[in-house]
C-alpha cells in the first residue's frame, strides 16, 4: 500500500492532500489565524489518526465476526505539552446489540491489529530525506 500526504501552507492558505494507492482525496483545514502554518496541529493529527485507524478496524473486524456495530466513538490525548508522546491513551465507546464479551473481545483485538497503534508500539524509525530550499 501506498499512501502519502501533501501539506502545503503559506499566505493565508492550507491544503491537504491524501493519497492512498492513487486514490486522491482532500482534506480541508483552515490555515492558522495568521494565515501562515495549520489551524490544527501534530497531536491532534495523530490522534486523528489513531481513532480514525482504529474505528475502520472495528468494523473490519466486527464484519469478521458477523457482530453489528451502529457506532464508534474514539477519544484520545497527549499528556505534556512540546514532549514526545510518551504514554499515548484512548477510550473507546461502542454502540452495538452483540453479546457484552464478545464485543470487549473485538474491541481488545482490534487494538491489536489496527496499523497505527502498532505502528506507534514499535517505534518506528522517521527519517527526513531531503530538504529543499527555494530563493523568493
Amino acid at each position: 500500500m501506498n499512501i502519502s500526504a501533501l501539506v502545503q501552507n503559506g499566505g493565508g492558505q492550507h491544503e491537504v492532500t491524501l493519497r492512498t494507492n492513487g486514490h486522491v482525496q482532500r482534506l480541508a483545514i483552515s490555515p492558522r489565524s495568521t494565515g501562515f502554518g495549520s489551524g490544527v496541529n501534530g497531536g491532534e493529527l495523530l490522534f486523528l489518526a489513531l481513532a480514525t485507524c482504529y474505528c475502520n478496524n472495528v468494523y473490519r473486524e466486527a464484519a469478521k465476526r458477523a457482530l453489528e456495530v451502529e457506532r464508534v466513538e474514539v477519544s484520545g490525548e497527549f499528556r505534556a505539552e512540546g514532549e514526545p508522546a510518551r504514554n499515548v491513551t484512548y477510550r473507546v465507546r461502542i454502540a452495538t446489540r452483540g453479546d457484552e464479551a464478545e464485543v470487549r473481545d473485538l474491541l481488545h483485538h482490534t487494538d491489536r491489529v489496527a496499523e497505527i497503534q502498532k505502528t506507534l508500539r514499535a517505534g518506528v524509525a522517521v527519517t527526513l530525506t531531503d530538504a529543499e530550499v527555494q530563493s523568493v
